[in-house]
């Protein structure tokens, strides 16, 4: 064998990616025809030593050379070449390997693929059917870097497009739309993903068309662009796993049927495609001339207003500059402008940004809370050692608490991201029912620019998707019935999210039906939720909404039905230590208004004494603290002792019994009462002393005291104790 196993094995790995240059390849159009020519290029190098392939090989290439010096576009004949020569030189390597004869190039060229012209409906659109072939190992850096920047793409995809078909004549969300796939599609085809690089390849197409006023994208074209959008969000997903869980995809994502469609879409009366006027010149291949066994060229990103040439990129500068955006030396969009430059990296602009794996911010933010308990010591010792305020160690504990403080919210600050990712969900969710509904909306947000902690957006999610589906079946009335009571026949849905002291609050706002507090009473008698005649105020009847198992519906749907929805925004609301609390109008419509911490790893708490014993209390439900009047408590039979405060009976319950702990305050009038609310439910607890009022660092309990009712975590005061947190929800529910 002349050639070497190296030498077979580099082949072996052009001959992939040039199958996935061919496979995009169509007749009338240049698009692969640049990358095909450098490819076979290196080809023809390696294969030098071995007459029987560098003679077909260098016959192909000197078709591509003159192909590109009369900027001819592929034809049916050069396709079916082409695929031939991608079909037989694995073959041929093989038998090298073997040390068996190699066939002649023509012999394995099949009538199929000379006769069948690309664009046909039998093409190869099932061929991107297939498994991602990521090469996990030697690409995990890039790959790590092209699945941030996917990540980004596909949000402004979808925000783009539900911004289109509100304005289908807004070049600005058009371009920005042509600009991520085709980027995508770059990118992909840079690390071989061939099935997201097809799809984004005929999208990319459909929207040129649009681009250069040749289609009007209407509502259905919409729609498939967003369906494929899905799909490369779910092959991104798959990405997502491999990097974090180094879980290999094993489950092919369809998308065939989604070029096909797309393709329909782009010729619907049947009339072939315009070919692309520019073709890349022979002088535009030249930096990507030599020969390079690493990674496939991609063509520069398309700018607005830019001619359509699509210019090659040396693959060696775009892997320099794509592993300097992964470290963090230039921002994404600054290494794809680097590399259509030519590889001369700009500066940083003002508004860089670095990449940084959310491990390192939360071991950073728990380093700074044990910072902030060493601070809070340090001022407890010196107060001890009876320093006064104009003393050194003073100052220098006032100093550093200053500087801790500052880290501290810097540190928090890391951890913050907009809500606007999870409101543009929420307006393709609400466009996608509206559809299915048969329903007219209006979906508006503001405030989407609000910050909160990562944790919090994350939890945030599936709480809202409940109340958007739950405002457009229940809330938002049909067409007709909203034109017969006067109304618009477009309803009105926004969301909307701002800040409030240490809280924010996210609303969501509709203008349907509004909630009938009479039928919910009956609704809640019907399902056994409540006992007949049982006595509720407007805003305790209005939150029946939220109990398990009780739905309005009158049938079971796809959508609602089955009573879990809003028990589920309920639960998960107060497990991010939140409240919700709903303001409605019959035939006005409806809000719900959800109270959320900015942070769930820092807690503004109420400090309090029981016996021996701390405790800490979220400020966010506590009301007020009062020590009562004798004559103000009373013992009901059945109900226990009560607090009569202005007219209103309040349960009281002792925290010293709940735990089992001695405490000194044993008549209610000798304690502290504290007015807690949770849930529309105002309760009231019974401790010894109030301590003080301060934010702590909230601490995991570990296995031991997980789900221990009451108890939401732990902290470390400023003398070194330890206090628990209590979760005034489970705490009155197992009273």
């Amino acid at each position: 064998m002349s050639i070497s196993s190296a030498a077979l094995q580099a082949l072996d790995d052009l001959i992939s990616r040039l199958a996935g240059e061919s496979m995009l390849a169509q007749s009338g159009r240049d698009d692969g025809l640049v990358p095909a020519y450098s490819l076979i290029g290196e080809m023809r190098d390696v294969c030098a030593p071995e007459p029987v392939l560098h003679g077909p090989t260098l016959a192909l290439h000197g078709e591509l050379d003159r192909m590109l010096d009369t900027a001819r576009p592929f034809d049916d004949a050069m396709l079916a070449r082409l695929r031939a020569y991608v079909e037989w030189m694995p073959v041929a390597a093989e038998c090298l390997r073997s040390h068996q004869a190699v066939p002649p190039f023509n012999a394995c060229a099949p009538a199929a693929v000379e006769a069948a012209p690309y664009a046909a409906e039998s093409d190869h659109t099932g061929a991107a059917d297939i498994l991602l072939d990521l090469h996990l190992e030697e690409n995990r850096e890039l790959l790590g870097e092209f699945y941030g920047e996917a990540v980004d793409h596909l949000q402004q995809i979808e925000a783009a497009l539900l911004a289109l078909e509100q304005q289908p004549d807004n070049p600005e969300a058009l371009n920005s739309i042509f600009r991520s796939f085709h980027t995508f599609k770059g990118n992909a085809g840079f690390l071989g993903l061939v099935p997201m690089q097809g799809l984004a390849h005929e999208v990319e197409s459909l929207l040129d068309l649009a681009r250069n006023r040749q289609l009007t994208l209407s509502s259905a074209i919409v729609t498939e662009i967003l369906n494929s959008r899905d799909a490369l969000q779910a092959l991104t997903q798959q990405v997502g796993l491999a990097l974090e869980k180094g879980q290999i995809p094993d489950k092919i994502v369809p998308v065939g049927h989604l070029i096909r469609a797309v393709k329909r879409l782009a010729v619907p009366d049947g009339t072939p495609l315009a070919p692309i006027t520019a073709v890349a010149t022979k002088s535009a291949v030249a930096a990507v001339s030599a020969p390079v066994a690493v990674v496939t060229p991609v063509a520069t990103p398309k700018t607005a207003d830019a001619e359509e040439v699509p210019l090659p990129i040396d693959p060696v500068v775009l892997a320099q500059e794509l592993a300097a955006t992964a470290a963090g030396k230039v921002s994404a969009p600054a290494a794809t402008a680097a590399a259509s430059a030519g590889g001369q990296a700009p500066k940083a602009a003002a508004g860089a940004t670095v990449r940084v794996n959310t491990e390192k911010l939360d071991s950073l933010m728990d380093v700074v809370g044990e910072l902030v308990i060493v601070q809070s010591q340090l001022l407890e010792t010196a107060r001890q050692h009876g320093e006064a305020n104009g003393s050194p160690l003073q100052r220098n504990v006032t100093q550093l608490a200053r500087i801790t403080k500052e880290l501290q919210h810097t540190a928090m600050a890391l951890r913050m991201i907009p809500i606007k990712p999870t409101f543009q969900k929420m307006e393709r969710l609400a466009r996608d029912l509206a559809r299915e509904f048969g329903k007219k909306v209006h979906f508006t947000t503001t405030g989407d620019d609000t910050e909160l902690d990562r944790t919090v957006v994350e939890e945030i999610g599936d709480p809202l998707v409940h109340m958007v589906r739950n405002a457009l079946d229940h809330g938002l009335e049909l067409p007709a019935t909203r034109t017969a009571a006067g109304k618009s026949d477009t309803g009105t849905l926004h969301l909307k999210a701002y800040h409030q002291g240490s809280n924010i609050i996210v609303e969501l706002q509709d203008d349907g039906r509004g909630i009938d507090p009479d039928r919910i009473y009956k609704k809640a008698v019907e399902k056994g939720v409540i006992l007949p005649g049982a006595v509720l105020s407007r805003d305790e009847t209005l939150a029946l909404v939220f109990a398990p198992g009780f739905s309005t519906a009158e049938k079971v749907t796809a959508v609602s039905g089955r009573g879990v929805g809003m028990d589920v925004v309920k639960r998960n609301i107060e497990k991010l230590r939140g409240k919700i609390e709903i303001v409605s109008e019959v035939g006005h419509g409806s809000t719900f208004k959800i109270k959320l911490p900015l942070t769930m790893a820092i807690i503004d708490g109420l400090v309090v004494r029981v016996g021996e014993d701390r405790f800490i209390l979220p400020s966010t439900s506590v009301q007020r603290a009062l020590r009562p009047a004798k004559e103000n408590i009373s013992t009901i039979h059945g109900q226990g002792e009560v607090l009569d405060l202005r007219g209103r009976l309040i349960p009281i319950h002792r925290l010293h019994q709940r735990f089992g702990i001695p405490a000194d305050a044993l008549n209610i009038w000798d304690g502290i009462v504290v007015i807690v609310e949770h849930s529309g439910k105002v309760s009231a607890l019974l401790v010894d002393e109030m301590v003080s009022k301060q934010e702590v660092v909230i601490k995991n309990l570990g296995a031991f005291m997980q789900g221990v009712p009451g108890v939401a975590g732990g902290a470390i005061l400023g003398d070194g104790g330890i206090a628990l947190i209590l979760d005034p929800g489970s705490l009155l529910n197992a009273a």
